[in-house]
């Protein structure tokens, strides 16, 4: 299906939505572009860069005339920002999203009163630790992964639209329940993140209780693993409120393999500590091999 949207409003002119917006204007498959948000510094980069055509701060305003609407916000901002648009959608605009927790995008937006039946929900599997206007680049999605998660009351002819959208912005598609979707990230991408902040607050505690700052000796295997402790506090906040469950689960399991090298550590058992890091390696190396993840 080819594409070429009026207007185009991205609420939250950041990484993910401006990518989007400029990836859609190399395509040419979007004539106008609002963007919307809180800073209006950000705003002022977003247009420079000709990422938008225009600015606003009230959503109403600015989705009047829209014909798709993309939120790209923080999860626990999704309630405000659909009150503030439920007056002044027109009749026939498709509403999607790009949040990182598909069961509350969908909670909130049946719990508002924008129409569930021309909700999309969608997540592009693709960013960087940078954010904002200045952080965006048209090739972020080109090849990448973007779930969709509809149902059986998600109107058809919005489900193309998304889809089209997001190929012509160069991704990859597939189609997951929600639940599973949440699930499988919370594996993937919420428990890495957490475990990157959490890594560094411990080696930042070492260093308040000790003579030395252990950060003077990291090197280039701490920065790796750590690179995504670098995003943003309040999305991986609400990212990890609004998945609790999942990650929860997540967080459990992870704990329960610290265990068993934690056991294997105060035993001297060298066998198991072997085994453990040699299924690690294996699996890693599979992971790249298949899929051509970044090494």
């Amino acid at each position: 299906m080819e594409l070429r949207l009026k207007h185009l409003v991205i609420i939250g002119t950041g990484l993910i939505g401006g990518s989007l917006a400029l990836a859609l204007r190399k395509a040419d498959a979007v004539k106008r572009v609002t963007g919307v948000g809180r800073s209006a510094a950000n705003l002022e980069t977003a247009r420079k860069r000709g990422i938008i055509d225009a600015s606003s701060q009230d959503i109403a305003d600015a989705v009047s005339d829209a014909d798709m609407v993309v939120l790209a916000v923080p999860m626990g901002a999704y309630a405000g920002v659909l009150e503030a648009m439920a007056d002044t959608l027109p009749e026939g605009v498709v509403v999607t999203d790009a949040g990182s927790t598909k069961c509350s995008a969908i909670a909130a937006v049946k719990a508002s009163r924008v129409d569930e039946h021309r909700f999309v929900p969608a997540h592009p599997i693709a960013g960087t630790e940078a954010s904002g206007a200045e952080a965006a680049f048209a090739e972020l999605f080109q090849d990448r992964l973007c779930i969709l998660t509809p149902d059986d009351e998600t109107d058809r002819g919005a489900l193309a639209r998304v889809e089209a959208m997001w190929q012509q912005a160069g991704a990859q598609l597939m189609q997951m329940s929600a639940v599973e979707h949440d699930e499988v990230l919370a594996a993937v991408s919420h428990l890495p993140h957490l475990a990157a902040f959490a890594l560094v607050n411990t080696v930042r505690h070492a260093g308040e209780a000790g003579r030395h700052d252990p950060f003077c000796f990291a090197a280039g295997g701490f920065r790796d693993f750590t690179r995504i402790a670098s995003s943003s506090p309040e999305m991986w906040r609400d990212i990890a409120l609004n998945n609790r469950h999942a990650l929860l689960d997540q967080i459990r399991a992870f704990q329960a393999e610290l265990s068993r090298l934690e056991a294997a550590i105060a035993g001297s058992d060298s066998e198991q500590l072997l085994a453990e890091f040699k299924a690690a390696k294996a699996a890693r190396d599979a992971w790249l091999a298949e899929y051509g993840g970044d090494a």
